[in-house]
């Protein structure tokens, strides 16, 4: 099935469906998202377990080697409500919500051409090192493709240095 912006646990794979979904599942399950929401209404900002806003630094664009390249910030409250249990006493922001603020970044930042992007597939992740509560998260992306399918390639720094790199593919419709 396609058209899900939903994200899912990345370490343990699985599947991602559904019509206009923005879940997320625990990164240490695995399994198949699946629901409704608004991802890819103009206007409209998907439904996410996170409170973080995504902050557009640099719209997507060619850059002057032809590649698609943006760049979002997202600030990582402290009052998170995934922090209460992850982990008591020594909070840490967990990978699929670094997942997920790569992906409303894409949203946020869709290359030219590209409406209604929707998530489809978290292809790979590598978490460097932890998020804490205040980081700020730096995210680039560069997207390639086209012709309904994109794929979106982030690197993710906080202050200390990179802290992921994120591969989503996505299916939007062309102007």
């Amino acid at each position: 099935m396609t058209g899900a912006a939903g994200v899912m646990g990345a370490e343990s794979g699985g599947v991602v469906a559904g019509s206009g979904a923005a879940g997320v599942m625990g990164a240490e399950s695995g399994g198949v998202v699946a629901g409704s929401g608004a991802a890819g209404v103009t206007g409209t900002r998907p439904s996410s377990p996170i409170a973080a806003r995504v902050e557009v630094v640099r719209t997507a664009a060619a850059d002057d080697r032809g590649k698609v390249r943006a760049a979002t910030a997202v600030t990582v409250g402290e009052d998170e409500a995934v922090f209460p249990g992850h982990y008591p006493g020594f909070p840490i922001f967990p990978g699929v919500c670094v997942i997920e603020c790569v992906h409303l970044s894409g949203l946020r930042t869709p290359p030219p051409g590209a409406t209604g992007l929707e998530l489809v597939a978290v292809e790979s992740t590598r978490f460097l090192s932890p998020v804490f509560p205040g980081d700020r998260l730096e995210v680039d992306l560069v997207w390639t493709g086209g012709s309904g399918a994109w794929r979106c390639a982030a690197k993710v720094a906080t202050e200390r240095g990179a802290a992921a790199q994120v591969r989503l593919r996505f299916t939007a419709e062309e102007a």
